[in-house]
């Protein structure tokens, strides 16, 4: 449908979420010299002006990164985080906020590299003018389960999938479930994050029952609510799943998740920290 907007809702609190594991991970990647890949599945524009008439009208990252920017109570665990925000901005200033590329690329080294791919329209010359003239990334127009299929097992045999759809269509869940199995065929030692937001909770019941019966071991669960869950349409939150994730992040999280909750949502947020499939 390529109808969604990432700008309406850059920083909030699902991103927040999302790109602290993504931060994490791939920091947990840099603590061996050896090079790895960070294959972005639907990377949007890249960067998202939060002064935006689209970013004002919403204002969902006032509730999102705006309630840990610069905070001076932070944990040591957000600093990759948050220095990949602090890169696109001014000092005291949070005028722009970084999508999933832009994390990865504040955290890559010269020998890691990235696959970016989008589709939309409007978003993906954005992204290309982003990344113009970087060796260390290559940019497809194209679907990105189709590329993720295509580019599996990397030369690396070390890194990070982010999977990230808009889900617009309610058969999105069953194709990322799809689209895991299939790669994790492919590279079973890979790193998988998949990002996804709670609206109707019998999807997410859904994809975890399909990952369950994958046959697929190490999947971690981590989820931030902001609201209880509702049969009314509305995001109440938004969790990642993660395949062979790095060893520290399920202690990281256990730190990090009753720190968010108590600063983006103190009276009415959740968290989710379990083992869907232990090793």
């Amino acid at each position: 449908m390529l109808s969604y907007r990432h700008s309406f809702h850059a920083g909030n609190h699902a991103d927040v979420l999302k790109h602290i594991v993504q931060s994490l991970i791939l920091d947990a990647l840099k603590q061996k010299e050896k090079p790895f890949v960070y294959h972005d599945t639907h990377s949007g524009a890249g960067r998202y002006d939060l002064n935006h008439e689209w970013s004002e009208k919403t204002g969902e990252y006032k509730l999102g990164i705006g309630r840990i920017w610069q905070q001076p109570d932070l944990p040591t665990e957000l600093n990759p985080y948050q220095e990949s925000v602090a890169r696109l901005n001014q000092p005291n200033i949070l005028r722009y906020y970084p999508g999933s590329p832009l994390v990865g690329r504040a955290l890559i080294r010269p020998q890691d590299r990235m696959v970016l791919t989008e589709l939309h329209p409007s978003d993906y010359p954005l992204l290309a003018q982003e990344f113009q003239r970087d060796r260390q990334v290559r940019i497809f127009k194209e679907d990105g389960f189709t590329r993720l299929k295509a580019s599996l097992p990397p030369k690396e045999r070390r890194g990070l999938v982010l999977i990230d759809p808009p889900y617009e269509l309610a058969t999105e869940y069953r194709d990322t479930v799809k689209a895991i199995i299939e790669a994790h065929k492919r590279w079973a030692t890979g790193i998988y994050a998949i990002w996804y937001p709670v609206v109707y909770r019998e999807n997410i019941d859904d994809m975890l029952t399909g990952l369950k019966n994958s046959g697929i071991r190490k999947i971690l669960q981590i989820e931030l609510g902001v609201s209880p869950d509702t049969t009314e349409r509305g995001m109440t939150a938004s969790g990642m799943i993660v395949i062979n994730p790095p060893w520290k992040l399920e202690s990281q999280m256990e730190k990090l998740l009753p720190f968010l909750k108590e600063k983006i949502a103190p009276a009415t947020g959740h968290f989710t920290l379990k083992w869907v499939v232990p090793e």
